[in-house]
């Protein structure tokens, strides 16, 4: 099932693109990796994807249902974790339980159910035991691991994640991988994840989305990028 999809997407900023020409489908219970290199609009790409910005040209799909016909859950996951305010005044517990409101009416009362899953997205993150934490007093990696823990916790369809391993050692990045590929084998979840560890991802995914530079230049910077966001087979 085509989940998402960009058809001859143009976009970019203070009228210079950054993508061109972009095309990329998406499917259902797939693990794929957006990549390439540093300014090549791999963030850009999602939040088109997602409807959070529109294209100058080209038309956009995210599916408003799930293979079983309900309504597509999306858990998004930005770059910006780190920017949680020193002050925040939510405990870790709670802001990955307010995920839950996902899954029902915002005013209804959390059950049983909620909290199990709330504890069970805590300890796929490995931050269950600090759940009683303030989340100004956690670092950029752990701010990320409870935003990762949040998304699991919404039973999402698609996962989106911009370079969810930011701050995460070797090990965490490897037991992290571990997780999405389970998302997507156990539970049929596809994951569309933006990264730079390529080569450690790899053995992971169904399939890579990779944004390339232009040769022939004509604007500045690393905004001069040519999406073709073609498939390229992993393995």
């Amino acid at each position: 099932m085509l989940v998402a999809s960009l058809n001859q997407v143009e976009f970019g900023y203070n009228d210079i693109p950054c993508l061109e020409d972009a095309n990329v489908e998406i499917q259902s219970g797939e693990f794929v990796v957006v990549t390439g290199p540093n300014g090549a609009a791999k963030s850009t790409l999602l939040k088109l994807m997602l409807g959070l910005i529109e294209p100058w040209k080209g038309s956009v799909f995210l599916s408003p249902k799930n293979i079983e016909g309900k309504k597509l859950r999306v858990g998004y996951v930005s770059q910006q974790i780190a920017a949680f305010n020193s002050g925040f005044p939510s405990t870790i517990l709670e802001f990955v339980r307010s995920g839950r409101y996902a899954s029902g009416p915002w005013l209804r009362k959390l059950c049983s159910e909620d909290d199990m899953l709330t504890e069970a997205a805590l300890r796929q993150v490995g931050m269950w035991d600090l759940r009683k934490r303030k989340i100004g007093e956690l670092s950029g990696g752990q701010k990320q691991r409870i935003c990762i823990a949040r998304a699991l916790a919404q039973e999402p369809d698609m996962l989106v994640l911009d370079e969810p391993t930011t701050g995460m050692d070797q090990d965490s990045r490897f037991k992290f991988y571990e997780l999405m590929h389970g998302q997507v084998r156990d539970h049929m979840r596809t994951v569309v994840m933006v990264t730079h560890n390529l080569a450690e991802v790899a053995p992971y995914l169904d399939r890579m989305i990779e944004l390339e530079r232009r040769e022939e230049g004509g604007w500045k910077c690393c905004t001069t990028t040519s999406c073709s966001g073609h498939f390229v087979p992993v393995g």
